[in-house]
């Protein structure tokens, strides 16, 4: 009886008909040369958890498996063929691909918790030298020369729900503007994403914002609530504010003046200046905001681990389509990983079903366990026969 590979097990997150669909709204098999975007994804998927360093080590390792090609719907690949797809076939495809379990993912997300803490970030990713420069040096800003992954990500379980890739040159807030708002969720983010106009929009959606004010802003306090005294309480003032001026600079019109916000400053440790903390949540606790906020740093720990375990740093092309299509499909790889923990009901980090999976992708866990079953049985019944000879 044939059974299912670990490789296999991961895929059912991504069944074949759901990724062909996006094959032909792309057309992107069209001129594939039989090479098709399948066996990319496979390839490429199995160079994220192998942690390949190059196209010959994804060539030879991936091949040195193929009693398993067949049931994965894939067959022997060349390094030079995987080069031409990473180069030519558009990286959109598995844009869409990731942001469809994404969708599936946050569906999960909010039948479980309905209002959702989401965390909003950036990372950049340095891309400098021959081919790199080609058409990173025209849109780079003061510190980095490359990419940057925009991510928003459900707080409490590391979930992507929403990615963009941009040029470093973007601006974090414009691509934060584009991002979906959902009632009832609070999103949580730096003050890189200052833009009154878009928190108002944040408040009229119904949801809420934890983030910092800047130094300049323009503020006057309408009220001010009594904060304890006590030694163990960073929070030194929690007042309502508004917005003084209606027309900031220029032909700029504040739609947020007039609305009470909230500003909370939180005492930070070793001398450093407190943090003053903008929020349209009038009623949660100051300490609960302050909380909130320090929460941020979770999206930090996950790109730190998107880095450290997956390949978003070191590529296998220096083109633009094709770093953009191994970094979407590191993040596809981990979405399927979240989903087959989900799936299998696992409790062990994702660190360690990485792990696991790395040791063992195209084991065959349940005949492994069938065969193990056959000793134990073989060994026990060679107890009984041996207990019942004669001394």
């Amino acid at each position: 009886m044939y059974r299912n590979t670990r490789f296999a097990d991961l895929l059912k997150g991504l069944p074949r008909p759901v990724f062909e669909k996006f094959v032909d709204r792309f057309e992107a098999d069209k001129h594939g040369k039989g090479f098709r975007a399948w066996d990319q994804l496979l390839a490429l998927m199995y160079g994220q958890i192998s942690g390949s360093t190059s196209l010959r080590e994804i060539e030879t390792g991936f091949n040195s498996q193929a009693a398993h090609h067949y049931h994965l719907g894939t067959r022997d690949i060349r390094r030079s063929t995987l080069a031409d797809a990473n180069q030519n076939r558009s990286s959109a495809l598995f844009e869409a691909v990731c942001q469809h379990l994404m969708t599936q993912l946050g569906r999960r997300q909010r039948r479980e918790v309905s209002d959702l803490l989401c965390l909003l970030d950036s990372t950049p990713i340095p891309l400098k030298g021959l081919g790199y420069d080609d058409w990173t040096g025209g849109n780079h800003n003061h510190r980095t020369q490359g990419l940057k992954i925009h991510v928003l990500i459900a707080e409490a379980s590391w979930t992507p729900l929403e990615a963009v890739v941009t040029a470093p040159n973007v601006n974090d807030v414009t691509v934060g503007k584009q991002m979906p708002i959902e009632p009832g969720h609070t999103y949580v983010f730096d003050k890189g994403y200052c833009d009154y106009n878009w928190w108002h929009q944040i408040y009229e959606a119904g949801a809420f914002f934890v983030t910092r004010f800047k130094n300049n802003v323009g503020l006057k306090v309408i009220d001010s609530a009594s904060v304890a005294e006590s030694n163990d309480s960073p929070i030194l003032s929690d007042e309502v504010v508004e917005f003084k001026n209606r027309r900031p600079g220029g032909q700029r019109i504040n739609h947020y003046h007039g609305t009470p916000l909230r500003r909370v400053t939180v005492a930070r440790e070793g001398g450093k200046p407190p943090l003053v903390l903008a929020t349209n949540d009038m009623e949660s606790p100051a300490l609960v905001i302050a909380e909130r906020y320090r929460q941020r740093w979770g999206i930090e720990l996950f790109f730190k681990w998107l880095k450290q375990n997956l390949r978003i740093r070191a590529f296998l092309g220096r083109s633009e389509n094709a770093v953009k299509t191994q970094i979407f499909t590191a993040l596809i790889t981990y979405l399927l990983l979240h989903i087959g923990n989900s799936l299998n009901g696992a409790h062990e980090s994702l660190r360690d079903c990485l792990t696991e999976l790395r040791a063992g992708l195209f084991q065959r866990m349940a005949t492994e366990q069938e065969l193990l079953r056959r000793r134990t049985r073989r060994r026990q019944e060679w107890q009984r026969q041996q207990a019942a000879l004669p001394l």
